[in-house]
């Protein structure tokens, strides 16, 4: 059974500004020579790994708003230089637009399982993909999306 994380994406204003991020990390991993990945590292190690890789994403909160999302690729636990155990998460570089829903800040990341997930913006909802993200949150406020 697929499961997913849900965490805050502290310091981004929008999901363009979390892409841009995303880019220049791994423009700076292509002039320092290293493998191309993007790694979110946090504490706390998954304890649930095998369900989280079996088709799971990291789940965004940007900004009180759960909007956005990235498949988790793999899961390294390690230990820092001050002897810290720490989590690498393994992520595709591609952001994913879901549809936008109200999120209260938390700390740390949760389980999220597949059917409290949001839906994709593709398919039926593709149109709305293309419209600025202000214009999602507030056409999702007034019910309209």
């Amino acid at each position: 059974m697929t499961l997913h994380l849900l965490k805050l994406c502290v310091g981004a204003e929008s999901i363009a500004d979390l892409e841009a991020r995303i880019a220049a990390r791994l423009h700076l991993q292509d002039v320092a020579k290293l493998p191309r990945e993007h790694v979110h590292t946090t504490r706390m190690v998954p304890k649930r790994s095998d369900e989280l890789l079996d088709g799971g994403s990291l789940f965004w909160v940007i900004k009180g708003q759960l909007c956005a999302r990235q498949r988790l690729v793999a899961i390294r636990p390690f230990t820092d230089a001050q002897g810290i155990g720490r989590c690498d998460l393994v992520l595709e570089p591609v952001v994913v637009p879901v549809l936008p829903r109200p999120f209260r800040a938390f700390q740390g990341w949760r389980y999220l399982d597949a059917e409290s997930c949001p839906p994709d913006l593709d398919g039926d909802l593709a149109g709305a993909a293309a419209m600025p993200e202000h214009l999602r949150h507030a056409l999702r406020e007034l019910c309209l999306l």
